[in-house]
C-alpha cells in the first residue's frame, strides 16, 4: 500500500511468512481517520493471507511511535456524526486486531500517546525501547479515553487504567509499562530490540501455524462485548470533541 503525506502512509512488506506493517505521519506518527481505516483493512487482508503467519506493526522513524489521534482532524469535526465516525476509526482497528487470525507483534521505538497506547494494548506481544514512554492525555483535552479504555483494561486491569487516565500529564516510563503488561520486553536501544525481535519471530515461525491461530483465539475470549461497547464509546467521544472546552484545549496543545 502507498503513501499520502497529509493522511499518513502505510506500507506492508511480506517476507518469510512475516508481514510487517509500517505506518507513518509527519506529525509524530499521529493517526487521522483515513490511516485508521487503511490499518483496519490491512489487518483483515493479512488475516486471510495464507502466506502470512505473523504480523509485525511498526511506525516510521526513530522517534515517536504514535502521537494518537490527529489533532488537525479533531479540530475540523463540527457534528456528532463526524465525531463518532472518527473515533470509530480506532474502534474498528481494535476490532480488526481482535478478529485477525494472526498474532500481531508490536515494535515500539519511542513515545506513545492516547490512541497509540490503545494500539499497543491491542497487540498480542510488544517489544519496546527505553525511549517508549506512554501517557493518556485525553482527560487534559476535555475528552476521555473511552474507546481505548476496554482495550487497556483487558491487558492491564482496572488500577493501571485508572492511573493512566487520571494522570494525563504524567509520562510513564517503559519499564512501568512492562511491569503493567503493556510491553513484553524492553531494550536499551533500537538495534538490540530489532535483533531480539528477529530471533523471537524465527522461533515462533517454527511452531505449527494452526497452534498460533488457536492461541490467538483463546487469548481473545471474553471480548465479544466489544462489538457493541466500542461503537457506543465512540459516540461519547464524538459528542465531547464538539465542546468549546475541548476545541480550546486541542488548539492550545496543537500550538505548543
Amino acid at each position: 500500500m502507498g503513501t499520502n503525506r497529509i493522511n499518513g502512509s502505510l506500507y506492508t512488506k511480506i517476507e518469510n511468512r512475516v508481514a510487517t506493517i509500517e505506518f507513518g505521519h509527519p506529525h509524530a506518527n499521529s493517526l487521522p481517520l483515513e490511516l485508521l481505516e487503511r490499518l483496519a483493512k490491512e489487518f483483515d487482508l493479512l488475516s486471510e493471507n495464507k502466506d502470512v503467519s505473523l504480523i509485525v506493526v511498526k511506525s516510521e522513524g526513530d522517534k515517536a511511535f504514535c502521537a494518537g489521534a490527529s489533532f488537525d482532524e479533531l479540530l475540523t469535526i463540527d457534528n456528532e456524526t463526524e465525531g463518532t465516525r472518527f473515533f470509530n476509526g480506532f474502534a474498528n482497528v481494535f476490532l480488526a486486531i481482535r478478529r485477525c487470525e494472526k498474532l500481531i507483534i508490536g515494535r515500539v521505538q519511542g513515545k506513545t500517546v492516547g490512541g497509540g497506547v490503545g494500539l499497543v494494548a491491542a497487540m498480542d506481544y510488544v517489544f519496546a525501547t527505553e525511549s517508549a514512554t506512554i501517557k493518556l492525555s485525553e482527560l487534559s483535552l476535555g475528552i476521555g479515553p473511552f474507546v481505548i479504555a476496554p482495550v487497556i483494561l483487558r491487558k492491564t486491569g482496572q488500577a493501571t487504567l485508572n492511573e493512566l487516565f487520571m494522570a494525563p500529564d504524567q509520562w510513564k516510563n517503559a519499564y512501568w509499562a512492562q511491569q503493567k503488561g503493556l510491553y513484553a520486553r524492553v531494550f536499551e536501544n533500537i538495534k538490540e530490540m530489532d535483533e531480539a525481535l528477529g530471533h523471537f519471530l524465527d522461533r515462533l515461525l517454527q511452531a505449527n501455524p494452526m497452534a498460533l491461530t488457536e492461541m490467538k483465539r483463546i487469548t481473545w475470549q471474553h471480548t465479544e462485548h466489544w462489538l457493541e461497547e466500542l461503537p457506543k464509546n465512540a459516540e461519547i467521544s464524538g459528542k465531547l470533541v464538539l465542546s468549546e472546552q475541548t476545541k480550546s484545549m486541542l488548539s492550545k496543545f496543537k500550538n505548543q
